[in-house]
């Protein structure tokens, strides 16, 4: 963790005045927040596939996933901030080149598949939302935005779904290309509007 954040979260910690807490926490906020789109991406069906075929399967899924996923999202503008097990988490300074790198990587999935076959089929489900995030150090992000983009490209994305947030949807400019179908899922008992991109 960077030493400055480390170092405000404790101050934040250690206050023990009200206020003055929400002071440190307005700090933490103008130093390493930002807003951006963010985009998780998961693995589906992994943990049955990797129960079936073992490690080695394991590791060699995670791999052609990685060198996938990563080419397309910094062509796109993103930025990896990290690779979490079978799990990719970046961000962009807008949520169309977002959109774009899920529906390339989708793409290059299969073109992939067709060529390795099954065991070897990845097929992903992603999540976008668009919001503030604390940016800390190279390796990592927090905030809202994360935990949404997490619960939708994770829990309600399926096999080649592009969820995105209604937060993000808002920020596609109109008369945009891309298309869309609208509906009402309930993530951890809240009712979300999302939006599944076709692609």
């Amino acid at each position: 963790m960077d030493d400055r954040f480390e170092n405000l979260l404790m101050e934040y910690v250690a206050e023990t005045d009200g206020t003055r807490r929400k002071e440190q926490e307005a700090r933490l906020w103008r130093e390493f927040g930002s807003t951006r789109a963010v985009l998780v991406m998961d693995l589906s069906g992994f943990s049955t596939l990797t129960e079936k075929y073992g490690i080695v399967y394991n590791l060699a899924i995670i791999h052609l996933m990685q060198r996938t996923a990563r080419p397309l999202i910094e062509g796109a503008g993103g930025t990896v901030v990290k690779f979490e097990a079978d799990n990719c988490f970046a961000m962009f300074e807008g949520v169309s080149p977002a959109v774009q790198s899920a529906v390339a990587i989708h793409r290059a999935l299969q073109a992939l598949s067709s060529h390795t076959g099954e065991p070897f089929n990845i097929r992903v489900g992603i999540g976008i939302d668009y919001g503030e995030v604390l940016l800390v150090g190279e390796g990592d992000f927090f905030g809202l935005t994360v935990n949404r983009a997490s619960k939708l490209g994770e829990d309600l994305a399926g096999a080649g779904d592009i969820l995105i947030s209604e937060a993000a949807f808002r920020q596609i400019p109109p008369g945009s290309d891309i298309r869309f179908t609208q509906r009402v899922s309930t993530i951890s008992g809240m009712d979300l509007t999302i939006y599944s991109i076709e692609h």
